[in-house]
């Protein structure tokens, strides 16, 4: 069941709001664990127990360490903890990669059976790691009550596709129902919510549409025009589906009362790629640099073990994301470009505090943003063709497509049967909404009647989509 389904707008959502809303505080956080669980379990019912012992082990880890004083000893107990989490992840995520990997190498021919990867079990092992490592620095307390860990674990909203949501960001809400609801946080999740839905389904789901329109042409048939449009697709398709899920999940957050983090700054409007990642699943690369970068060192301790850093960080960054080769490849892709861009002008910051601190004329500054826009958003696009496409035969194939000039191919090849003027349009509202426009105009009405119009047709347009059995996949099951 996912937040853009009528099952879960018009059957589920209501009446667990109903339910939250009217018990006591004192039960409010059970209700939440236990809906959470209910609402796991239309998707993954056998491995609501997987989540559940996860769950249980950080817990009774976390306690015994509270317990100890020695150093080594709480060592010892993270590193248990540590191993059972990761272990889970590699198993259900990597085990079928990494045999084959091995197979290939060794000519064995080793058996792993190809199991179905546990929703969301990628984010919620990040926030449990996340909460005993913090427990162990000492920088948060143990937390005594299984259900209000398992709240913050199993939180419906954030279970699936995050946002990734740190321990001691939510903790003081989740020990505070009484005061955590009110109508002005229920009337921010239902804009919020509504602006995530329109997302996904009005303009996700179109360019999705096109995307796979390429993709059942086949890659290497394309024309140079199809290509193109086809990244141009895919482009917005995975921003307004990704976006328009976290706006829901932080919506749903406010509706329960919790402030979840923003996720997406308007990433296609940087200047470049180390400005895109600093917009981009900004809680994913939050976890990364303060649970990976930071203890490998960071940048404190000379340029080749920071760029040294950099590549962990980033090769970790790409296979998080799928046990395939490209996704290695598209990691290790924008490790590149951002190791360059800090090695070029020498910056914490890159492209970006270079642009920001020259002293040209405004004129020139202009220009040069505008250059660093169009290259940020070149080199992001054609890492979303690597990210997209898992077969490396079929990848290599449509980067002759995307680069036939360069590669002495014809311009010529299929077209979209099924495209049209209309898809043009659509192109270009989903260009428009990914700025930074819309929002802030959004901003100076949010709270006007003509705003409460728009978003009313909004989520009835979404309905309307969703009742005529749309296309509406959501692209981050896959991770």
């Amino acid at each position: 069941m996912i937040f853009s389904s009528l099952s879960f707008i018009f059957r589920f959502l209501p009446v667990f709001l109903i339910i939250y809303y009217v018990v006591p505080p004192k039960l409010k956080n059970p209700v939440l664990f236990l809906g959470s669980l209910v609402f796991y379990a239309f998707g993954e019912p056998k491995y609501v127990f997987l989540m559940l012992i996860s769950i249980l082990v950080n817990y009774i880890a976390a306690r015994i360490m509270k317990g100890v004083e020695g150093r080594l000893e709480k060592t010892l107990i993270l590193a248990f903890a540590l191993v059972f989490d990761l272990g889970a992840l590699l198993f259900f995520k990597y085990g079928f990669f990494f045999t084959n990997v091995i197979n290939n190498v060794t000519g064995n021919d080793f058996f792993f059976p190809q199991l179905t990867l546990p929703l969301g079990i990628s984010f919620y092992t990040f926030q449990i790691l996340s909460y005993v490592i913090d427990v162990y620095r000492g920088e948060v307390e143990c937390e005594e009550n299984f259900i209000d860990l398992g709240v913050y674990i199993a939180m419906f909203p954030q279970l699936i596709a995050g946002p990734i949501v740190i321990y001691k960001d939510v903790i003081k809400n989740i020990k505070a129902p009484e005061s955590r609801i009110s109508f002005a946080a229920l009337d921010d999740g239902l804009r919020l919510f509504t602006i995530g839905l329109a997302s996904k389904v009005l303009i996700a789901n179109r360019m999705g549409q096109l995307w796979d329109t390429l993709a059942q042409m086949g890659y290497a048939n394309a024309s140079f025009k199809a290509a193109w449009i086809g990244v141009a697709a895919y482009t917005l398709q995975i921003y307004f589906d990704f976006n328009g899920y976290s706006l829901m999940a932080i919506g749903l957050g406010s509706m329960l009362g919790f402030k979840l983090p923003k996720n997406f700054d308007t990433p296609y409007s940087a200047v470049s790629v180390t400005d895109f990642w600093k917009r981009w699943h900004m809680t994913l690369t939050g976890f990364f640099r303060n649970y990976l970068y930071i203890p490998l060192g960071g940048n404190r301790k000379g340029k080749f073990r920071m760029y040294l850093n950099l590549f962990i960080v980033w090769l970790f960054t790409g296979f998080w994301h799928g046990a395939d080769w490209n996704f290695v490849i598209w990691g290790l892709y924008y490790f590149i470009f951002i190791s360059v861009e800090r090695l070029l002008f020498n910056k914490k910051d890159g492209l970006l505090l270079f642009l920001r601190n020259r002293e040209w004329p405004a004129v020139i500054k202009i220009f040069v943003r505008i250059l660093g826009h169009i290259y940020a958003v070149f080199i992001v696009a054609v890492g979303w063709a690597i990210f997209a496409i898992t077969d490396l035969s079929q990848l290599g194939d449509f980067m002759k497509r995307l680069f036939a000039p360069f590669f002495g191919q014809p311009l010529a090849g299929m077209e979209m049967s099924s495209f049209s003027w209309v898809m043009y349009v659509w192109l270009a509202v989903g260009a428009l909404f990914s700025s930074t426009f819309p929002a802030a105009k959004y901003e100076k009405i949010r709270y006007r009647i003509p705003a409460t119009i728009i978003l009313f047709a909004l989520f009835w347009l979404s309905v309307v989509q969703l009742t005529d059995g749309a296309y509406n996949p959501f692209l981050y099951f896959r991770f």
